[in-house]
């Protein structure tokens, strides 16, 4: 479905913090005592066009995004990074997530066409909302931005994760001894690793945004099996409140936090947007394929299911 992949740009030894924000917004919102910093996790509530009630309907859409901020860069205006757009059907316990290739090529409101990830350098979280609600046909109720440095001891509070891996793949510098192909274990820097690597991928950041989508069933798991313990939920949400920056209520959060932990496993659906490498001034970037994007939309919009991919 998807074209030949090659690499975006060389990778870089230092691992960028704005990764895996899909991972992180499940984790963040349900693992009591999470080492978050409040500077480093924003949840924001989007404004609809439908001004639809979030509290009335059953299906929430959340936005997360990886924000590619340096030190002392402010998160919101960086470029983002492991973007997917996430539904959750508060009442069947379905869930669906749709990831974005960072360079798509897509018309950016009020800035012409530019990678997807550079809505969020142009106007903070509300434009990167609506430019990825814009391409999917979806917009979120919900947009989550972080630089998440202390996502590896989320993974290791909750024990560790299982991920079904399709293929064996390595990184000289991230995983000299790689990853086995089948069900294998992750703490939390095997984690990072496994959604962070895309250079010795064969599909590069289509296959990266797959392998970040393995990692949030792999924590949505392990985070199910502990849901039903009395206070969890609880504790993840005064966590929320007292490291993220936020303007939700919490009763608003507990809704958020249920609606994570009470995913049905097997009624979870991760896609990713396919397209073809193209060049614009010289820089690689993904041509996105609209048509594709839109009907994982349409068909997920009211009930947060896809049949497949």
């Amino acid at each position: 479905m998807t074209a030949p992949f090659r690499p975006f740009r060389p990778f870089r030894r230092s691992v960028r913090a704005g990764v895996l924000a899909l991972v992180l917004a499940t984790a963040a919102l349900v693992v009591p005592d999470a080492a978050v910093h409040r500077t480093d996790v924003l949840l924001v509530q989007a404004d609809r066009a439908e001004g639809v009630a979030v509290r009335d309907r059953d299906v929430l859409w959340v936005l997360a995004v990886g924000s590619d901020a340096r030190p002392g860069e402010k998160m919101t205006r960086a470029r983002g990074d492991a973007i997917q757009l996430v539904g959750l059907n508060t009442r069947t316990g379905s869930a669906v997530a749709i990831g974005i290739p960072r360079d798509s090529w897509v018309p950016i409101p009020g800035h012409g066409y530019g990678r997807v990830n550079s809505a969020l350098t142009y106007g903070g979280p509300g434009l990167m909302g609506r430019t990825v609600g814009n391409l999917v046909g979806v917009q979120p109720d919900y947009v989550f931005v972080t630089r998440f440095p202390f996502f590896e001891d989320m993974v290791d509070d909750i024990g560790g994760i299982h991920v079904r891996n399709p293929r064996a793949f390595s990184d000289e510098n991230l995983k000299p001894l790689g990853f086995d192909r089948g069900r294998i274990k992750l703490d939390g820097y095997g984690a990072m690793a496994f959604a962070r690597i895309r250079k010795t991928l064969a599909g590069g950041d289509f296959d990266r945004s797959a392998n970040q989508q393995r990692v949030l069933r792999g924590i949505q798991q392990a985070v199910r099996a502990r849901a039903d313990e009395p206070g969890f939920i609880e504790r993840g949400v005064l966590s929320v409140l007292e490291h993220m920056h936020t303007d939700l209520p919490p009763g608003e959060l507990f809704r958020l936090g249920q609606a994570l932990a009470h995913v049905d496993p097997a009624k979870v659906t991760t896609c990713v947007v396919g397209g073809s490498i193209g060049n614009v001034d010289g820089a690689s970037i993904v041509r996105p394929f609209v048509a594709q994007a839109r009907r994982y939309g349409a068909a997920a919009r009211d009930d947060a299911s896809l049949r497949g991919c």
